[in-house]
């Protein structure tokens, strides 16, 4: 029982207040010794632009993780989103993850197969609600079909411990007060919103769905660290991550508009 062995020793590391430094390390060394190619112990946020707090530790591609950040994948990820609603650990081949698969889902999930990020587990972390918390989980990616189940069992020991540990330094790092830029598209759903425009009408400006955008301001609410939409806009616009020229030229044109469409 070799790998079970191997989580309770880093599970003693943690309980001795070992640095979160040194625990990544270990934690990588632990998975790679119990037959893991991949893992991933992160918030589900953009792996790239994490928001203030948030825990991102990988050994992924820079490729893949390029291409999930750019692409938006954090936004519809699969395994992401069944985490958040499971609380026990699955595996990625597991009929009942994949028949509730969307056709992007099914893409991510093909796009990643093509950097051997295939035949995964996830254990999901639920971290205390409490204020700037991130729901969160653990995967791993086996390097064969050769993975003995108490290897499995490691991971689901360990997770948690190295989440946590990693969470409470990303929330003692210096400037950690510094909000994180925007992507893309929040910036076009700020802008939209500053507008005065609702999520379904972005929506269907942008070309996804309402639901897509409410998620989408609702990351840069996390990103720039407040509670409201207002303050979301505000800061966006203070920052200068949306142009307040762009705001006020929209409105003034749907203005122009309804005032030609009144005399006609």
């Amino acid at each position: 029982m070799k790998q079970l062995d191997l989580a309770h020793a880093f599970v003693e590391l943690c309980r001795r207040g070992t640095p979160a430094g040194e625990l990544a390390q270990a934690f990588e060394q632990a998975l790679e010794e119990c037959g893991f190619r991949f893992f991933s112990c992160c918030s589900h946020v953009d792996l790239l632009r994490p928001p203030r707090g948030a825990v991102v530790l990988h050994n992924y591609p820079a490729e893949w993780v390029r291409a999930f950040s750019e692409l938006d994948f954090y936004y519809v990820d699969p395994v992401f989103h069944y985490a958040n609603r499971s609380l026990t650990p699955f595996f990625w081949d597991a009929e009942e993850f994949r028949a509730e698969l969307t056709t992007p889902q099914l893409e991510i999930m093909e796009e990643a197969r093509r950097f051997g990020i295939e035949h995964g587990y996830t254990v999901p972390i639920h971290a205390p609600r409490s204020l700037g918390a991130f729901r969160a989980s653990c995967s791993v990616v086996p390097g064969s079909t050769a993975v003995a189940p108490e290897s499995y069992l490691a991971v689901q020991l360990m997770a948690c411990y190295m989440y946590s540990a990693l969470s409470a330094e990303a929330e003692k790092k210096p400037g950690n007060s510094t909000p994180r830029g925007l992507t893309r598209r929040e910036r076009q759903c700020l802008e939209l919103a500053a507008q005065g425009k609702s999520d379904w009408v972005a929506g269907r400006i942008l070309g996804i769905s309402e639901r897509t955008v409410h998620n989408h301001i609702e990351h840069a609410k996390r990103r720039l660290g407040v509670a409201t939409r207002v303050q979301a806009i505000v800061h966006a616009l203070v920052s200068r991550q949306i142009a307040f020229g762009d705001v006020m030229r929209s409105t003034a044109d749907e203005d122009n508009e309804a005032r030609h469409a009144g005399r006609s």
